[in-house]
């Protein structure tokens, strides 16, 4: 600098600091975000059972209007008109808040209701049953315990082998395809559908 004024050399230095200046600000913040938004994705589509539930601010964001309406709001869903009713594919159908596998697609039948009917839960550990007394019904309603997310009810029924029949909402649900559960981390759920 000479005089107090700068010169073209020194401005064009100070023009290549600040660029740089910028560019570093710039990828960290880019990293930043491609960072989370990895966490967002293996939270939302991967199994980890030590992950805690997440709260309804997280899920008002995360689940679709009716998922969240379902699960906490004790919302129905129309029959026939719902995703799984007759959904004929190989899989698990998971807790839509905690991805845990409540029911697979070998327990899985129609049950002429126009919902995801099954003859038994994966584990009737990880279900709650509560009584229903909601529309003039006496009936179960089945929850799922760790996430306590409303599933549907549970009903006798003399022709299923276990002699009842689980009648769930498919909003309650993610589908994970038998091909996509040793990457999700259900690999160990895998012998479900070993054949017999």
């Amino acid at each position: 600098m000479s005089g107090g004024r700068i010169t073209s050399e020194e401005r064009s230095a100070i023009s290549t600091y600040v660029g740089a200046g910028i560019a570093v600000v710039l990828a960290v913040i880019g990293i930043y975000f491609f960072f989370q938004a990895q966490k967002e994705k293996k939270e939302t589509t991967t199994f980890d059972p030590n992950r805690p539930v997440p709260g309804d601010t997280v899920l008002k964001s995360r689940l679709k209007a009716e998922e969240y309406a379902v699960v906490r709001g004790n919302a129905s869903q129309t029959p026939f008109q719902n995703d799984f009713w007759n959904t004929e594919k190989i899989g698990l159908y998971v807790d839509v808040i905690t991805l845990e596998p409540l029911f697979a697609s070998v327990d899985k039948f129609d049950g002429h209701v126009g919902l995801p009917t099954f003859t038994k839960p994966i584990s009737k550990d990880a279900l709650v049953e509560v009584p229903d007394n909601t529309n003039e019904m006496q009936r179960t309603q089945v929850r799922a315990k760790r996430s306590n997310a409303r599933l549907g009810h549970v009903f006798p029924d003399p022709q299923s082998p276990t002699g009842q029949r689980f009648v769930v909402y498919s909003a309650a649900f993610h589908f994970v395809p038998v091909d996509q559960m040793k990457d999700r981390g259900y690999e160990s759920y895998l012998s479900l559908f070993d054949k017999k």
